[in-house]
């Protein structure tokens, strides 16, 4: 899928952009041919530019992001020409800009830390991509939010593009972390329940869907809100078991509902506070509560009797921390997204509720996704 390209000479706009449009037209009928060239980096141009959504100081995103064009360095043999198609607003996004997140980039920097894009050029001595492969960021921090990138090659990994483009833009993140949470931490079964807060998230959405295509029963909380019914259809219609308030939890219902589906050997958290301290409390005896996120910015408490006579495990989780422990050997991150976009292809695994924003809209997509209560996240198309 081709979408319009905003790169532009300093110097010569006219002719770039003519430049571009052949590199467009023969990556369209040449798609197979790794060595062509797509762009001139000829000593009678100046240095290409992009467009990108940049911050040179820490501060809110709405105030301290600009669009910017940004030089494009010259591709290098071991690197790789990027068009970015399209990149989410995730909260780790804002908490970088806002300078709370745990890895903070160079500044100036280009926010952004996931999307998909679509290789127009190689490096000589490139052996993994070829041109018009889709790809997406392997660790944090790339800067994805720009119309195009020059990206070492091992910074990459190539995904299928015969996947929607939005489920591509927003694999790397919340699917992954939801696949590797379901994975690593407890021996789940077919017939097994996982209790989860932030239910509506990006993270909660993917875990749903994982969590049902393998046979495992979801409680869902999400916060009350005026369209709580909404809510729950439509998290039901993408696989939730149960779909409760947060005040439920600590409601006689809770006996009811375990009637029908097991108590829980594995929790979720991405809220911290009391909710999830409350997940403790219906865990089964030696589960495991995995902590992700913390939206309502509380600290995780912990009951002695839960430690004591429930004897719970309390674990935390960083998918950029399993991405850089697994950097070595691509194994198991390659097995993680061809298992994730199988899902995808047999209409098991869906994108998250997305609202689509071109890149010059930047101030809106940014206020909106700091809203409360907001359910669908903000995709800035490039």
């Amino acid at each position: 899928m081709w979408l319009p390209l905003y790169t532009v000479c300093t110097r010569s706009h006219t002719t770039c952009r003519r430049r571009f449009a052949a590199a467009l037209l023969k990556l369209s009928r040449h798609r197979h041919h790794a060595k062509v060239s797509y762009l001139s980096h000829s000593a009678g141009l100046s240095a290409q530019t992009c467009k990108a959504l940049q911050y040179r100081k820490h501060g809110d995103p709405s105030q301290v992001v600009q669009l910017e064009d940004v030089d494009l360095p010259p591709i290098g043999a071991k690197d790789v020409l990027v068009k970015m198609l399209a990149a989410p607003i995730n909260p780790s996004d804002i908490n970088m800009i806002q300078g709370t997140y745990a890895i903070l980039p160079d500044l100036p920097a280009v926010g952004g830390n996931e999307g998909v894009g679509q290789v127009l050029e190689v490096g000589s001595q490139v052996k993994s991509l070829k041109t018009g492969d889709w790809v997406i960021p392997r660790d944090a921090g790339l800067g994805t939010w720009r119309t195009a990138a020059v990206l070492p090659e091992e910074g990459v990994i190539s995904l299928p593009n015969d996947i929607p483009m939005l489920s591509a833009a927003t694999l790397g993140v919340n699917p992954c972390t939801a696949f590797r949470m379901l994975s690593d931490f407890e021996n789940l079964k077919q017939g097994d329940s996982v209790i989860q807060n932030a239910a509506n998230s990006g993270v909660g959405q993917a875990v749903i869907q994982i969590a049902a295509a393998r046979g495992i029963n979801t409680i869902n909380v999400v916060r009350d809100r005026p369209d709580f019914s909404q809510l729950s259809n439509r998290l039901k219609a993408i696989g939730a078991s149960h779909v409760i308030k947060e005040e439920t939890l600590r409601r006689p219902e809770m006996k009811e509902l375990f009637k029908t589906c097991p108590k829980p050997k594995l929790a979720l958290n991405g809220v911290g506070g009391k909710s999830a301290t409350e997940l403790l409390r219906h865990l089964q005896v030696g589960g495991s509560m995995v902590t992700y996120g913390g939206m309502a910015k509380q600290p995780v408490t912990v009951p002695v009797s839960a430690l004591i006579f429930k004897d719970v495990n309390v674990r935390g989780f960083w998918v950029t921390q399993w991405k850089r422990d697994h950097s070595h050997d691509d194994t198991a991150f390659r097995a993680m997204l061809d298992e994730l976009c199988s899902l995808i292809r047999q209409g098991k695994l869906t994108a998250p509720a997305c609202t689509e924003v071109g890149l010059q809209q930047y101030h809106k997509a940014l206020d909106t996704a700091m809203q409360p209560f907001t359910s669908a996240k903000q995709i800035l198309i490039m």
